[in-house]
């Protein structure tokens, strides 16, 4: 298990979505990149939250296309 984390460089907090590693892992990142791009938002893959405090607070989405949702809507607030 681990957590895929998405992060705005210009804001407090972080979306999360527990998840597992593997080809769906990467290519949901890959998804979601394609559309974001690379300057704004960061995603990482990290192994518990509590380990990472500078990417909190976490809001956790319930599922990968709320997930996708929650970054795309994170990415259209920065255009």
């Amino acid at each position: 298990m681990c957590y895929l984390i998405a992060k705005d460089f210009n804001s407090i907090g972080s979306i999360a979505l527990q998840t597992n590693h593997g080809k769906k892992l990467v290519d949901l990142k890959k998804k979601i990149l394609s559309v974001i791009g690379y300057d704004n938002i960061q995603l990482v893959t990290i192994s518990r939250p509590s380990a990472y405090g500078e990417y909190e607070p976490y809001s956790f989405a319930n599922s990968e296309k709320d997930f996708e949702n929650k970054v795309y809507a994170m990415y259209n607030k920065n255009k």
